[in-house]
């Protein structure tokens, strides 16, 4: 007899839920002008808008908070988060920030300028946003099947080679910066990169004298993806994993709300020392001091027993399967989404969900909102209002994707809960034929818009 699954931890707080009803959510989201960042939390039944320091630390991380040195440099807490580092990454050296944008800021103000060229697999929104910020330009060399959402392809965050290449050969290393890899990569559904095309990339990088950066925010369960998926890595410690990932790279960035398993924090990992020091200037400018660079002590000392629970097999095999299970559960309904199932979350396919929501109408969005209304859920889009505005010509972007996120927090919800969201997109599924319209902007900013962007309804009335 097979026994049963469980986790491999027990709850010891709780937190309520309050309970809320469908009328109530129908105006506290027409409050929110249809924007789910602008709902408050006790408005959200189930929240799965991100990932990002939403997660729940461990009695070891809160006892390690109890010990933080709050100094404002030389804090002992700086020097355990450095040689935890440096064990599980391989980087020497490194600046504490308070999450992962600050970080790419740091790093970006150093080696970013004007009329620069970025490639990598598919950028983020806040990495492309410091980018184009900067007037320079991220290029995505994903592999083809990444937009294939039905596709099993293993490794859909692997770069084209032959499109990394192509960039990397027409521009000269002057103005190519660097490489960035995002692990796993977020934007194609969570979906990761595999040693072997890893190697290669950091293979064409050093042929034509670029750098390559890793964003490592979710590296650990990239790390679980080669072990489980790709032959060779079966038996092989996802440490010794790790270490290897990171072996190919010049360094990397990180929020450590992800697979640090804390509610606050991130860094910057270098390899060379020369680097690191241009770098020290731009933290102490936007961040604080280098051993504390907007992290409180007791912060770092969380993040270094997080980075630690993070790459045991015990949490990656639960993490996964919860994000799978959900996946399963949602695919029996006949939802469309993105397959295999990545790291952190399930992204539903809204195109094929609302057909009838022209994609000027941000169906992604629409969506998002109708799940909200019927369970209250809340998701984030990946799609167009993400996509921001061409820079250049101003114009809409309509990505390959367009998508609804449904990020899990870590060690936060029950296997219950995801049977409830699962159910709630089905009810929003059966209606979908009566879904014909979608969403217009009313105000947006001109750069990562979909924060703040206020949208009204669109009617039959409107042309």
């Amino acid at each position: 007899m097979e026994r049963s699954y469980f986790e491999p931890y027990k709850t010891k707080m709780t937190e309520p839920l309050y309970l809320s009803s469908g009328a109530e959510r129908e105006e506290w989201i027409r409050r929110a002008k249809y924007n789910l960042f602008n709902l408050r939390s006790h408005q959200v039944m189930i929240d799965l808008l991100t990932d990002s320091g939403t997660g729940a630390m461990s009695d070891r991380q809160w006892a390690a908070i109890m010990t933080g040195d709050e100094s404002y440099a030389g804090s002992s807490s700086y020097e355990h988060l450095k040689e935890t580092i440096r064990e599980i990454t391989g980087f020497d050296y490194f600046l504490p920030t308070h999450q992962g944008r600050a970080a790419e800021n740091v790093l970006f103000s150093v080696l970013v300028k004007s009329g620069d060229i970025v490639p990598g697999n598919s950028h983020f929104d806040t990495t492309k946003g410091h980018i184009e910020f900067r007037k320079a330009r991220a290029v995505d060399c994903s592999v083809d099947e990444a937009f294939e959402i039905d596709s099993d392809f293993p490794f859909k965050g692997n770069v084209d080679l032959a499109k990394l290449e192509k960039i990397l050969k027409e521009n000269p290393s002057s103005k190519i910066p660097m490489v960035i890899m995002t692990l796993t990569c977020n934007t194609t559904g969570g979906q990761p990169v595999s040693m072997e095309n890893l190697r290669a990339v950091s293979h064409l990088a050093r042929k034509y004298g670029v750098r390559l950066f890793i964003d490592g925010a979710r590296f650990a369960e990239n790390a679980w993806f080669i072990r489980t998926r790709e032959p060779g890595y079966e038996k092989t410690p996802v440490r010794d994993i790790v270490r290897e990932m990171f072996g190919y790279a010049d360094g990397m960035t990180m929020s450590s709300k992800k697979d640090g398993l804390v509610n606050i924090g991130g860094f910057i990992g270098f390899r060379e020392e020369e680097l690191f020091r241009l770098a020290t200037t731009f933290n102490i400018m936007f961040e604080g001091f280098i051993t504390y660079g907007g992290m409180a002590g007791r912060d770092m000392n969380a993040l270094s027993v997080g980075l630690k629970e993070s790459t045991t097999l015990e949490y990656l095999e639960a993490r996964t399967r919860q994000v799978a299970l959900l996946g399963e559960m949602i695919s029996q309904y006949g939802i469309p989404v993105i397959r295999p199932y990545g790291g952190h979350a399930i992204f539903v396919d809204a195109l094929r969900f609302l057909p009838h929501v022209p994609r000027e109408e941000f169906p992604a969005q629409t969506l998002a909102v109708e799940l909200y209304l019927e369970a209250g859920v809340r998701g984030v889009e990946i799609g167009a209002l993400m996509a921001d505005r061409d820079p250049v010509t101003r114009k809409n972007r309509f990505p390959a994707l367009e998508t609804v996120r449904l990020a899990v927090p870590r060690r936060v919800y029950s296997d219950n809960h995801m049977r409830a969201v699962a159910e709630g997109l089905k009810q929003v599924w059966d209606r979908r034929d009566t879904i014909r319209h979608g969403m217009r902007i009313v105000r947006e900013a001109p750069i990562l818009r979909h924060f703040t962007v206020e949208l009204v309804r669109v009617t039959k009335k409107e042309p």
